[in-house]
């Protein structure tokens, strides 16, 4: 697991002050790159969810990166994976919800029957930009 995560940290680059001062910008663009990375980032979230959430029914993603990572992740737990995206991208009925980020607000929506009331899901995302691991359920 320690060399999984090594070599996740030597393909995770910083950029200082973007989108705006004070931020630390965690790019993941190198991980995707690398097969050996991305596979290793696939493995370590498997670990984590097969240990922690046997039960899981489904892999909910939120846009953008969570598409990156979150069907890879399902794929390999054979479960089904759902979009959470920017509001006004998803058709149908949907619901939405709104947040604050450090530089700005943001809406988003998943499609209302995604997922049912009884499913147990684990929400994925990548790094945030103030370089916080962002993994929970």
């Amino acid at each position: 697991m320690e060399s999984k995560l090594q070599l996740l940290r030597k393909h995770v680059r910083t950029f200082p002050d973007f989108p705006k001062p004070g931020i630390q910008f965690r790019d993941i663009c190198p991980i995707l790159k690398s097969p050996p990375a991305l596979t290793a980032a696939i493995d370590l979230f498997e670990e984590q969810v097969r240990t922690i959430h046997p039960q899981v029914d489904l892999i909910v993603g939120l846009d953008a990166r969570g598409f990156l990572f979150g069907p890879l992740l399902a794929q390999r737990l054979g479960i089904g994976f759902v979009p959470v995206r920017k509001r006004g991208k998803l058709p149908g009925t949907t619901v939405t919800a709104a947040y604050d980020l450090e530089y700005g607000k943001a809406e988003l929506e998943i499609q209302e029957d995604a997922v049912s009331p009884a499913q147990k899901i684990v929400l994925i995302d990548d790094l945030l930009a103030t370089g916080g691991g962002h993994f929970c359920s």
